[in-house]
């Protein structure tokens, strides 16, 4: 708010001095020197060193006066000696627990790989480098007959393609959706007509699709397996981050990372994931 403020005064002041400058070129000859903001303190400081006409004064006049309409600006709640201390706090990363090894009932899972596709993943290397390891777990399900859902995102010239080592077979079907795969998709349905319990969730983004959809899985009553070598985000805090939110969902808590916890999110990897 400061910022705007004094954005918009010194607007007004340059306005009144490109105003007198059209009579007068050489009526100011000052050099403003020094204009900070102390984001801590919220002190503004100025100096000048020359004013030679009386039209120039009125200009400083003017400066002066947008410097107290800025000023005024400031809450006083932000002046006292703790204000500061908002601003240097740090926030430690939370510490997430290791993937754990599962054992899924090849009958009630479904394996869902998300926007693995050629506009979401094919530009992002951290996206790219877990396409081996979706390709794996992949191969494992469709050789244990585990049903596998594609979800792409929405472009205007329709569905991007999955990328060749994870592309769809006949009869693996793929909604469209945003971030959330469930919203405004049959997903829900196809999973019931295929008796799934359970989900292994693998895709991009982390902190994207793979969270809003595991929440979403969640609510709906599923329990959910997220292989974390097969999630990326193009930004690798956003992937840890979503890590952690995975495990801490608001009244889907495991933060212990418990080996499928009912209708919660467990973290494993596509070697530790296998199908019975």
């Amino acid at each position: 708010m400061l910022q705007s403020s004094f954005r918009k005064n010194i607007v007004f002041v340059m306005g009144v001095r490109s105003w007198y400058g059209r009579f007068e070129s050489s009526m100011i000859l000052y050099d403003l020197s020094l204009l900070i903001q102390y984001c801590n303190r919220h002190i503004l400081t100025w100096s000048y060193t020359m004013i030679k006409t009386n039209k120039a004064k009125t200009t400083l006049l003017c400066l002066s006066f947008s410097l107290v309409g800025a000023c005024s600006t400031i809450p006083t709640s932000n002046l006292s000696p703790d204000s500061s201390s908002l601003h240097s706090s740090n926030v430690a990363i939370p510490n997430v627990p290791p993937a754990v090894s599962v054992t899924l009932d090849a009958k009630t899972t479904a394996l869902l790989i998300l926007d693995i596709n050629v506009v979401i993943c094919q530009p992002n290397p951290e996206c790219v480098k877990t396409v081996p390891a979706i390709s794996r777990l992949l191969s494992k399900a469709r050789s244990s007959k585990v049903p596998v859902l594609y979800a792409s995102t929405v472009n205007p010239a329709g569905p991007p393609p999955m990328l060749a080592p994870v592309a769809p077979q006949s009869g693996e079907p793929t909604v469209v959706a945003r971030a959330n795969k469930f919203t405004d998709t049959d997903l829900e349905n196809l999973l019931k007509q295929r008796n799934v319990s359970t989900l292994v969730i693998v895709g991009s983004a982390a902190n994207g699709a793979v969270m809003y959809s595991a929440f979403h899985a969640n609510t709906k009553g599923f329990t959910v397996v997220v292989a974390t070598d097969g999630i990326s985000s193009p930004v690798l805090i956003n992937t840890e981050l979503a890590k952690y939110q995975l495990l801490n969902q608001p009244g889907f808590i495991n933060s212990n990372n418990t080996p499928l916890a009912d209708k919660r999110v467990t973290l494993s990897r596509s070697d530790l994931i296998d199908f019975r």
